[in-house]
Protein backbone atom coordinates (compact mmCIF):
# COMPACT_ATOMS: atom_id res chain seq x y z
CA UNK A 1 0.00 0.00 0.00
CA UNK A 2 1.36 3.41 -1.00
CA UNK A 3 1.50 6.13 1.64
CA UNK A 4 1.07 9.87 1.07
CA UNK A 5 1.08 13.00 3.17
CA UNK A 6 -2.12 14.13 1.44
CA UNK A 7 -4.76 12.32 -0.61
CA UNK A 8 -7.12 14.57 -2.57
CA UNK A 9 -10.37 13.18 -3.97
CA UNK A 10 -11.44 15.24 -6.97
CA UNK A 11 -9.48 17.35 -9.48
CA UNK A 12 -11.73 20.41 -9.63
CA UNK A 13 -10.60 23.92 -8.60
CA UNK A 14 -10.49 23.03 -4.89
CA UNK A 15 -8.78 19.68 -5.33
CA UNK A 16 -6.19 20.95 -7.77
CA UNK A 17 -5.26 23.99 -5.67
CA UNK A 18 -5.16 22.07 -2.41
CA UNK A 19 -2.98 19.36 -3.92
CA UNK A 20 -0.60 21.86 -5.55
CA UNK A 21 -0.26 23.88 -2.34
CA UNK A 22 0.67 20.82 -0.28
CA UNK A 23 3.11 19.65 -2.96
CA UNK A 24 4.69 23.11 -2.93
CA UNK A 25 5.67 22.47 0.69
CA UNK A 26 7.36 19.23 -0.26
CA UNK A 27 4.55 16.87 0.71
CA UNK A 28 3.87 13.68 -1.21
CA UNK A 29 0.42 14.07 -2.74
CA UNK A 30 -1.95 11.74 -4.59
CA UNK A 31 -5.01 13.00 -6.43
CA UNK A 32 -7.82 10.53 -7.19
CA UNK A 33 -10.11 11.34 -10.14
CA UNK A 34 -12.91 9.11 -11.42
CA UNK A 35 -13.37 10.92 -14.75
CA UNK A 36 -11.21 10.45 -17.80
CA UNK A 37 -10.58 14.21 -17.77
CA UNK A 38 -9.28 16.40 -14.97
CA UNK A 39 -10.82 19.71 -14.00
CA UNK A 40 -14.01 18.66 -12.27
CA UNK A 41 -17.39 20.29 -12.81
CA UNK A 42 -15.90 23.79 -12.90
CA UNK A 43 -14.09 23.10 -16.15
CA UNK A 44 -16.06 20.27 -17.73
CA UNK A 45 -19.74 20.99 -17.03
CA UNK A 46 -20.04 24.15 -14.97
CA UNK A 47 -18.44 27.56 -14.91
CA UNK A 48 -16.11 27.41 -17.91
CA UNK A 49 -18.57 25.84 -20.42
CA UNK A 50 -21.49 28.06 -19.44
CA UNK A 51 -19.47 31.28 -19.58
CA UNK A 52 -18.01 30.30 -22.95
CA UNK A 53 -21.49 29.48 -24.30
CA UNK A 54 -22.61 32.90 -23.10
CA UNK A 55 -19.90 34.51 -25.23
CA UNK A 56 -20.87 32.33 -28.19
CA UNK A 57 -24.53 33.29 -27.78
CA UNK A 58 -23.63 36.98 -27.71
CA UNK A 59 -21.62 36.55 -30.90
CA UNK A 60 -24.13 34.53 -32.88
CA UNK A 61 -27.09 36.62 -31.74
CA UNK A 62 -25.38 39.87 -32.69
CA UNK A 63 -26.12 41.39 -29.27
CA UNK A 64 -22.48 42.39 -29.27
CA UNK A 65 -20.80 42.97 -32.58
CA UNK A 66 -17.37 41.59 -31.86
CA UNK A 67 -15.48 38.62 -33.25
CA UNK A 68 -14.80 35.47 -31.27
CA UNK A 69 -11.67 33.52 -32.08
CA UNK A 70 -12.25 30.01 -33.41
CA UNK A 71 -15.72 30.46 -34.92
CA UNK A 72 -16.52 31.37 -38.51
CA UNK A 73 -18.83 34.40 -38.69
CA UNK A 74 -20.72 32.72 -41.54
CA UNK A 75 -22.09 30.15 -39.05
CA UNK A 76 -24.48 32.83 -37.83
CA UNK A 77 -26.86 31.67 -40.58
CA UNK A 78 -28.07 28.09 -40.28
CA UNK A 79 -26.33 27.67 -36.92
CA UNK A 80 -25.62 24.08 -35.86
CA UNK A 81 -24.95 22.60 -32.44
CA UNK A 82 -21.40 21.82 -33.56
CA UNK A 83 -20.86 25.47 -34.44
CA UNK A 84 -22.41 26.69 -31.19
CA UNK A 85 -20.34 24.29 -29.07
CA UNK A 86 -17.08 24.67 -31.00
CA UNK A 87 -15.57 27.46 -28.90
CA UNK A 88 -16.74 25.82 -25.65
CA UNK A 89 -14.99 22.58 -26.57
CA UNK A 90 -11.77 24.41 -27.44
CA UNK A 91 -11.72 26.38 -24.18
CA UNK A 92 -12.52 23.32 -22.04
CA UNK A 93 -9.72 21.33 -23.72
CA UNK A 94 -7.25 24.15 -23.06
CA UNK A 95 -8.24 24.42 -19.39
CA UNK A 96 -7.94 20.67 -18.90
CA UNK A 97 -4.43 20.82 -20.30
CA UNK A 98 -3.52 23.60 -17.84
CA UNK A 99 -4.74 21.55 -14.87
CA UNK A 100 -2.86 18.45 -16.05
CA UNK A 101 0.30 20.51 -16.54
CA UNK A 102 -0.02 21.98 -13.05
CA UNK A 103 -0.33 18.52 -11.49
CA UNK A 104 2.70 17.31 -13.42
CA UNK A 105 4.76 20.38 -12.50
CA UNK A 106 4.12 19.76 -8.80
CA UNK A 107 4.85 16.03 -9.13
CA UNK A 108 1.39 15.10 -7.91
CA UNK A 109 0.51 11.46 -8.53
CA UNK A 110 -2.75 11.29 -10.51
CA UNK A 111 -4.66 8.09 -9.74
CA UNK A 112 -7.56 7.19 -12.01
CA UNK A 113 -10.48 5.49 -10.31
CA UNK A 114 -13.54 5.84 -8.11
CA UNK A 115 -12.47 6.66 -4.56
CA UNK A 116 -13.94 4.68 -1.69
CA UNK A 117 -13.02 5.01 1.97
CA UNK A 118 -11.80 1.92 3.82
CA UNK A 119 -11.15 3.80 7.06
CA UNK A 120 -10.23 7.33 8.16
CA UNK A 121 -6.76 7.09 6.62
CA UNK A 122 -7.24 4.62 3.74
CA UNK A 123 -8.81 5.16 0.31
CA UNK A 124 -9.39 2.53 -2.35
CA UNK A 125 -9.25 3.94 -5.90
CA UNK A 126 -11.26 1.40 -7.91
CA UNK A 127 -10.38 1.45 -11.63
CA UNK A 128 -12.76 0.85 -14.55
CA UNK A 129 -12.07 -2.88 -14.48
CA UNK A 130 -12.96 -3.04 -10.79
CA UNK A 131 -9.36 -3.46 -9.67
CA UNK A 132 -8.41 -2.04 -6.25
CA UNK A 133 -5.66 0.49 -5.60
CA UNK A 134 -5.22 1.15 -1.89
CA UNK A 135 -3.74 4.46 -0.76
CA UNK A 136 -2.98 5.61 2.77
CA UNK A 137 -2.96 9.30 3.62
CA UNK A 138 -2.02 11.32 6.70
CA UNK A 139 -4.55 13.94 5.54
CA UNK A 140 -7.50 13.38 3.18
CA UNK A 141 -9.23 16.22 1.34
CA UNK A 142 -12.68 15.48 -0.06
CA UNK A 143 -13.11 17.80 -3.07
CA UNK A 144 -15.66 15.92 -5.15
CA UNK A 145 -17.82 19.00 -5.67
CA UNK A 146 -21.49 18.88 -6.60
CA UNK A 147 -23.78 17.77 -9.40
CA UNK A 148 -27.29 18.74 -10.57
CA UNK A 149 -30.15 17.64 -8.33
CA UNK A 150 -32.43 15.30 -10.32
CA UNK A 151 -35.80 14.86 -8.55
CA UNK A 152 -37.14 11.31 -8.86
CA UNK A 153 -40.49 12.50 -10.19
CA UNK A 154 -38.94 14.18 -13.26
CA UNK A 155 -38.51 11.83 -16.27
CA UNK A 156 -35.02 12.91 -17.31
CA UNK A 157 -34.01 11.40 -20.64
CA UNK A 158 -31.23 13.85 -21.64
CA UNK A 159 -32.84 14.16 -25.06
CA UNK A 160 -35.78 16.43 -24.32
CA UNK A 161 -35.55 16.81 -20.54
CA UNK A 162 -32.11 17.93 -19.36
CA UNK A 163 -30.19 19.01 -16.30
CA UNK A 164 -27.43 21.63 -16.35
CA UNK A 165 -24.79 18.98 -17.12
CA UNK A 166 -26.55 17.03 -19.86
CA UNK A 167 -27.69 20.21 -21.66
CA UNK A 168 -24.10 20.54 -22.85
CA UNK A 169 -24.53 17.33 -24.88
CA UNK A 170 -27.75 18.31 -26.66
CA UNK A 171 -27.90 17.27 -30.31
CA UNK A 172 -29.90 20.21 -31.62
CA UNK A 173 -30.84 23.80 -30.86
CA UNK A 174 -34.53 23.65 -29.89
CA UNK A 175 -37.20 26.09 -30.95
CA UNK A 176 -38.65 26.34 -27.45
CA UNK A 177 -37.56 25.51 -23.90
CA UNK A 178 -38.91 25.49 -20.35
CA UNK A 179 -36.33 26.35 -17.69
CA UNK A 180 -37.21 25.37 -14.12
CA UNK A 181 -35.28 27.42 -11.57
CA UNK A 182 -34.62 31.15 -11.30
CA UNK A 183 -31.24 30.84 -9.63
CA UNK A 184 -27.81 31.52 -11.11
CA UNK A 185 -27.70 28.46 -13.38
CA UNK A 186 -31.32 28.76 -14.53
CA UNK A 187 -31.00 32.46 -15.37
CA UNK A 188 -27.71 31.85 -17.12
CA UNK A 189 -29.04 29.22 -19.52
CA UNK A 190 -32.39 30.97 -19.95
CA UNK A 191 -30.60 34.11 -21.11
CA UNK A 192 -28.22 32.15 -23.36
CA UNK A 193 -30.98 30.35 -25.24
CA UNK A 194 -33.20 33.44 -25.37
CA UNK A 195 -30.34 35.30 -27.05
CA UNK A 196 -30.13 32.42 -29.56
CA UNK A 197 -33.75 33.00 -30.58
CA UNK A 198 -35.22 30.10 -28.60
CA UNK A 199 -38.63 30.76 -27.04
CA UNK A 200 -37.90 30.32 -23.33
CA UNK A 201 -40.31 30.10 -20.41
CA UNK A 202 -38.82 30.28 -16.92
CA UNK A 203 -40.68 28.71 -13.98
CA UNK A 204 -39.69 29.44 -10.38
CA UNK A 205 -41.35 28.93 -7.02
CA UNK A 206 -40.13 32.24 -5.66
CA UNK A 207 -41.46 35.72 -6.41
CA UNK A 208 -38.38 37.03 -8.24
CA UNK A 209 -35.11 36.07 -9.89
CA UNK A 210 -31.93 35.59 -7.88
CA UNK A 211 -33.42 36.49 -4.48
CA UNK A 212 -29.96 36.90 -2.93
CA UNK A 213 -29.54 40.07 -5.02
CA UNK A 214 -30.85 43.49 -4.14
CA UNK A 215 -34.52 43.61 -5.21
CA UNK A 216 -33.93 46.51 -7.60
CA UNK A 217 -31.12 44.68 -9.39
CA UNK A 218 -33.26 41.54 -9.65
CA UNK A 219 -36.09 43.60 -11.14
CA UNK A 220 -33.75 45.20 -13.69
CA UNK A 221 -32.53 41.76 -14.75
CA UNK A 222 -36.08 40.49 -15.18
CA UNK A 223 -37.06 43.54 -17.26
CA UNK A 224 -34.00 43.13 -19.48
CA UNK A 225 -34.66 39.42 -20.06
CA UNK A 226 -38.35 40.11 -20.70
CA UNK A 227 -37.38 42.66 -23.35
CA UNK A 228 -35.48 39.87 -25.12
CA UNK A 229 -38.61 37.71 -25.14
CA UNK A 230 -38.17 35.56 -22.01
CA UNK A 231 -41.48 34.61 -20.37
CA UNK A 232 -41.85 34.12 -16.61
CA UNK A 233 -44.06 32.10 -14.26
CA UNK A 234 -43.21 33.13 -10.69
CA UNK A 235 -44.54 31.45 -7.53
CA UNK A 236 -45.21 28.36 -9.59
CA UNK A 237 -43.83 24.83 -9.28
CA UNK A 238 -44.03 21.88 -11.67
CA UNK A 239 -46.69 19.42 -10.55
CA UNK A 240 -46.33 16.97 -13.43
CA UNK A 241 -43.84 16.71 -16.28
CA UNK A 242 -44.41 14.35 -19.19
CA UNK A 243 -43.05 13.60 -22.64
CA UNK A 244 -45.25 14.29 -25.65
CA UNK A 245 -44.88 13.79 -29.39
CA UNK A 246 -43.97 17.48 -29.69
CA UNK A 247 -41.59 17.51 -26.73
CA UNK A 248 -42.53 18.25 -23.11
CA UNK A 249 -45.77 19.16 -21.34
CA UNK A 250 -45.52 20.61 -17.83
CA UNK A 251 -48.51 21.06 -15.54
CA UNK A 252 -47.92 23.67 -12.85
CA UNK A 253 -49.26 23.67 -9.30
CA UNK A 254 -51.83 26.34 -10.27
CA UNK A 255 -53.21 24.08 -13.00
CA UNK A 256 -51.64 26.04 -15.85
CA UNK A 257 -49.99 24.03 -18.63
CA UNK A 258 -46.79 24.92 -20.45
CA UNK A 259 -45.50 23.07 -23.51
CA UNK A 260 -42.13 23.26 -25.23
CA UNK A 261 -39.75 21.22 -27.33
CA UNK A 262 -37.29 20.78 -24.42
CA UNK A 263 -37.05 21.38 -20.67
CA UNK A 264 -34.07 22.23 -18.48
CA UNK A 265 -34.23 21.60 -14.74
CA UNK A 266 -31.83 23.83 -12.83
CA UNK A 267 -33.38 23.64 -9.37
CA UNK A 268 -30.32 23.20 -7.20
CA UNK A 269 -27.34 20.91 -6.84
CA UNK A 270 -26.33 18.10 -4.51
CA UNK A 271 -23.03 16.77 -3.22
CA UNK A 272 -21.25 14.31 -5.50
CA UNK A 273 -20.49 11.76 -2.77
CA UNK A 274 -22.13 8.57 -4.05
CA UNK A 275 -19.90 5.55 -3.65
CA UNK A 276 -17.39 7.21 -1.31
CA UNK A 277 -18.47 4.98 1.62
CA UNK A 278 -18.22 7.99 3.92
CA UNK A 279 -19.66 6.01 6.81
CA UNK A 280 -16.41 4.01 6.95
CA UNK A 281 -14.61 7.28 7.64
CA UNK A 282 -17.11 8.30 10.30
CA UNK A 283 -18.77 10.95 8.13
CA UNK A 284 -22.47 11.64 7.58
CA UNK A 285 -24.38 13.47 4.85
CA UNK A 286 -27.68 15.34 4.69
CA UNK A 287 -30.53 14.84 2.20
CA UNK A 288 -28.72 16.89 -0.45
CA UNK A 289 -25.52 14.88 -0.10
CA UNK A 290 -23.54 17.55 1.73
CA UNK A 291 -21.18 16.34 4.43
CA UNK A 292 -22.46 17.15 7.89
CA UNK A 293 -20.43 18.15 10.92
CA UNK A 294 -22.61 15.91 13.08
CA UNK A 295 -23.70 12.32 12.48
CA UNK A 296 -27.38 11.25 12.54
CA UNK A 297 -26.85 9.75 16.03
CA UNK A 298 -25.76 13.16 17.31
CA UNK A 299 -22.10 12.24 17.65
CA UNK A 300 -19.38 14.49 16.29
CA UNK A 301 -18.10 13.44 12.88
CA UNK A 302 -14.42 12.95 12.13
CA UNK A 303 -14.59 16.13 10.05
CA UNK A 304 -14.65 18.09 13.34
CA UNK A 305 -11.96 16.22 15.18
CA UNK A 306 -9.04 18.19 13.82
CA UNK A 307 -5.66 16.57 13.70
CA UNK A 308 -6.68 13.29 15.27
CA UNK A 309 -8.14 12.03 11.99
CA UNK A 310 -7.48 14.91 9.59
CA UNK A 311 -10.34 14.66 7.11
CA UNK A 312 -11.35 17.91 5.42
CA UNK A 313 -14.07 18.83 2.97
CA UNK A 314 -13.81 21.47 0.27
CA UNK A 315 -16.62 23.90 -0.40
CA UNK A 316 -19.71 25.05 1.42
CA UNK A 317 -23.17 25.86 0.14
CA UNK A 318 -25.55 28.62 1.12
CA UNK A 319 -28.81 27.23 2.61
CA UNK A 320 -28.32 23.94 0.76
CA UNK A 321 -28.99 25.49 -2.63
CA UNK A 322 -25.68 24.33 -4.05
CA UNK A 323 -24.29 27.65 -5.20
CA UNK A 324 -21.19 27.37 -7.34
CA UNK A 325 -18.58 29.42 -5.46
CA UNK A 326 -15.09 28.37 -6.45
CA UNK A 327 -13.31 31.02 -4.40
CA UNK A 328 -14.73 29.61 -1.18
CA UNK A 329 -13.82 26.10 -2.20
CA UNK A 330 -10.27 27.05 -3.05
CA UNK A 331 -9.78 28.81 0.27
CA UNK A 332 -11.03 25.82 2.20
CA UNK A 333 -8.82 23.46 0.19
CA UNK A 334 -5.87 25.68 1.09
CA UNK A 335 -6.85 25.33 4.73
CA UNK A 336 -6.43 21.58 4.43
CA UNK A 337 -2.96 22.07 2.97
CA UNK A 338 -2.23 24.57 5.73
CA UNK A 339 -3.11 22.11 8.47
CA UNK A 340 -0.74 19.61 6.91
CA UNK A 341 2.06 22.14 6.53
CA UNK A 342 1.74 23.80 9.94
CA UNK A 343 2.03 20.41 11.59
CA UNK A 344 5.63 20.37 10.38
CA UNK A 345 6.42 24.06 10.81
CA UNK A 346 6.42 24.94 7.12
CA UNK A 347 4.40 28.17 7.30
CA UNK A 348 5.05 31.67 8.56
CA UNK A 349 2.62 31.19 11.44
CA UNK A 350 -0.31 29.08 12.57
CA UNK A 351 -2.80 31.06 10.45
CA UNK A 352 -4.16 29.54 7.27
CA UNK A 353 -3.60 32.60 5.08
CA UNK A 354 -1.45 35.66 4.73
CA UNK A 355 -4.06 38.24 3.81
CA UNK A 356 -3.56 41.31 1.70
CA UNK A 357 -2.35 41.55 -1.87
CA UNK A 358 -1.53 37.82 -2.05
CA UNK A 359 -4.61 36.67 -0.15
CA UNK A 360 -5.13 32.94 -0.09
CA UNK A 361 -1.52 32.05 -0.96
CA UNK A 362 0.50 30.06 1.56
CA UNK A 363 4.21 30.75 1.74
CA UNK A 364 7.25 28.90 3.01
CA UNK A 365 8.76 30.01 6.31
CA UNK A 366 11.95 31.98 5.71
CA UNK A 367 15.14 30.95 7.48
Amino acid sequence: MESFDLIVIGSGPAGEKGAAQAAYFGKRVALVECRAEVGGAGINTGTVPSKTLRESALYFSGLRQRGLYGIDYSLREGLTVAGFMHRKDAVVSAERAKVAANLTAHKIELVGGKAQFEDVHTVNAIDQQGGPHFLRGEVILIATGSKPHRPAEIPFDDKCIFDSDSILAMDRIPKSMIVVGGGVIGCEYASIFTAMGVTVTLVDGRDRLLPFLDAEISEQLRDRLASLGLQFFFEERPKQTERTAAGVRMTLASGKTVEAETALFAAGRRGAVEGLALEKAGLGINQRGYIERALPNGRESHLCRGRRHRISRAGFHVDGAGARGHVSRVRISLQAAARLATAHGDLYDSGNFRRGRNRGILRRKEN
